[in-house]
């Protein structure tokens, strides 16, 4: 299963990664709203793990972004808000 991690917290994002990557899923870090958005409309992914709190375009645009461009990959929201 391919995932499409997106988080800021360099830290945060290289723990989750490696954690995920151990149960045997792919995961592509992006640590902005806007390269999120490049990758998930470039890319396939089977998810999305998607932090709200993001630089460039906010976590909740991309969500917005990407159902108005009509991709419907799942996406779980995590964030500290």
């Amino acid at each position: 299963m391919r995932l499409l991690l997106v988080e800021d917290f360099a830290p945060l994002a290289e723990a989750t990664r490696r954690g995920l990557e151990e149960e045997g899923y792919a995961v592509e870090v992006a640590q902005d709203g806007a390269a999120a958005l490049t990758r998930a409309l470039t890319e396939e992914f089977d998810a999305i793990l998607l932090d709200l709190m993001l630089p460039a375009v906010d976590g909740l645009q991309v969500l917005k972004t990407l159902r108005q461009r009509g991709v419907r990959t799942p996406v779980l929201i995590l964030t500290a808000r």
